[in-house]
C-alpha cells in the first residue's frame, strides 16, 4: 500500500531483473516504487503524477535514456539518476548535458544506490519546500543585475521571468550567490552539493552543471556575467 507522503520513485530499465532488485532495495527503505521498461512508458507515468526521483537506464528500446531525460526536463524538475553500464566520461557528460543530476555505474553497490537516491530526494524536497534547509542565508532574496533568488520560495527570476532549475542547479546557484566573489574549486562544489567524497571524474560533473546553469541564467552563456571561471582555481559569482 502506497501512502500519500511516501517518496515515490520511478525506475525505467528494460531489464526486469534489475528493476526488481532496485524495487526491493528501495521499497525496503520506505520508498514507493513504480517500474517501467522503456522511456515512452516513463513519460506517460510522469504525466500522471509527481515523482520524487527518476532512475533511468541509458540503453533502452525506443527512446534511450538521454532522449528520455531531455523529454522529462520539458515537464518535470524531479531529480534524475542515470544507472548505466556505459562508464566513459563522454557517456556521463551526455547524461548531465541532457538534464541528469547524477550518474551511477553498473554494477553498483547497494549502499551506494540507496545513498545516492536519498541524497537526491532530500535535496529535491528542500528545493520544493518539503523539508528544512540547514545553513540557508537569513536574507529572503538575493538580487544581482536582473537576477533574483527568492530564498523563501526557492525560486529564481531573470528580468522578471521565472527560471526553471533542477534542485541541483538551484543549490549550486544559491551556494555561489550566497558567497559572492568567493572562489569555489570544483572539488569544494562537488562535495558541498552532492554531499559525497571527490573523485577524478567529478570535475566533469561540476563543469556540465555549471554550463547548464549558465545556459539558463546568462544572456550570453559564452561570456557569463554572473558565474565566472577563475582559471585553474574554480568558479565564483560576481
Amino acid at each position: 500500500m502506497i501512502e500519500e507522503n511516501m517518496p515515490h520513485i520511478l525506475i525505467a530499465d528494460d531489464n526486469p531483473e534489475i528493476r526488481e532488485i532496485i524495487k526491493i532495495l528501495l521499497s525496503g527503505e520506505g520508498f514507493a516504487v513504480t517500474e517501467v521498461k522503456d522511456g515512452s512508458t516513463a513519460l506517460a507515468e510522469i504525466g500522471k503524477r509527481e515523482f520524487d526521483l527518476i532512475i533511468l537506464d541509458v540503453m533502452m528500446p525506443g527512446l534511450n535514456g538521454y532522449e528520455t531525460c531531455q523529454a522529462i526536463r520539458e515537464i518535470s524538475n524531479a531529480p534524475i539518476l542515470f544507472l548505466s553500464a556505459r562508464t566513459t566520461d563522454s557517456d556521463k557528460i551526455l547524461g548531465f548535458s541532457s538534464g541528469g543530476d547524477d550518474y551511477l555505474e553498473k554494477p553498483f553497490s547497494y549502499p551506494e544506490l540507496i545513498g545516492r537516491a536519498k541524497a537526491l530526494i532530500r535535496r529535491y524536497h528542500v528545493y520544493q519546500g518539503k523539508g528544512t534547509q540547514t545553513g540557508a542565508p537569513t536574507a529572503k532574496q538575493l538580487s544581482f543585475r536582473g537576477l533574483t533568488l527568492d530564498l523563501e520560495q526557492e525560486e529564481v527570476f531573470f528580468d522578471g521571468k521565472k527560471v526553471e532549475l533542477t534542485a541541483t542547479e538551484y543549490e549550486m546557484l544559491r551556494l555561489l550567490a550566497s558567497n559572492r566573489s568567493q572562489i569555489f574549486s570544483a572539488q569544494r562544489l562537488y562535495e558541498a552539493i552532492w554531499d559525497e567524497p571527490w573523485y577524478y571524474g567529478a570535475n566533469n560533473t561540476v563543469m556540465v552543471h555549471i554550463r547548464n546553469l549558465r545556459q539558463k541564467i546568462e544572456k550570453d552563456p559564452k561570456n557569463p556575467v554572473f558565474i565566472k571561471t577563475a582559471w585553474g582555481r574554480g568558479y565564483h559569482f560576481e
